[in-house]
């Protein structure tokens, strides 16, 4: 369990979870909450599951992920779970949506969709995530320096016996 909340205590995570996670909290609050213009909860999941044709647990994982989960990369929670997540998510919509529009955006509005573009932004943030944890002022260091704290205890106590037993 160390290794998975494991960062340092770089600026880096901290920026790149900070900006990912308020980024996706914005789809993620369209979808949940109905908030900039979007559906909410059941306009998204009536969306995901009617017209795309997706399974209910598949919709509603998208929609918490996007909203809980990038709630929980702001804080720096279970980072590396939740880029992992991201990038699943991010990858579902590539292929069942946004491949057929080529890579651009639809910055002119002559294409019948959006491209990948933004998705493969956020499938490389959420990868560098991965590698490198939360970083500064993440709640994933303080677990993880509770975790590295039990873990060199008995450590500790094995060390001061083997001391004490020297010393007779």
């Amino acid at each position: 369990m160390y290794s998975f909340f494991k960062t340092d205590d770089s600026w880096a995570g901290l920026i790149l979870r900070v900006v990912l996670g308020g980024v996706i909290f914005a789809h993620g609050a369209q979808k949940l909450l109905g908030w900039y213009g979007g559906f909410g909860f059941e306009g998204t999941m009536g969306f995901f599951t009617q017209k795309m044709g997706l399974p209910w647990l598949v919709a509603f994982l998208v929609i918490i992920g996007e909203s809980i989960g990038s709630l929980g990369l702001l804080a720096g929670l279970l980072t590396r779970f939740t880029a992992a997540s991201f990038i699943v998510i991010m990858l579902g919509a590539i292929m069942t949506v946004h491949l057929p529009q080529g890579f651009f955006m639809n910055w002119f509005g002559q294409q019948t969709g959006e491209g990948f573009e933004y998705h493969l932004l956020v499938i490389g943030m959420s990868l560098a995530l991965l590698v490198i944890g939360g970083g500064k002022w993440s709640l994933d260091s303080v677990i993880a320096r509770w975790f590295g704290e039990r873990a060199a205890a008995p450590v500790a106590k094995a060390r001061e016996a083997s001391f004490a037993l020297r010393m007779f």
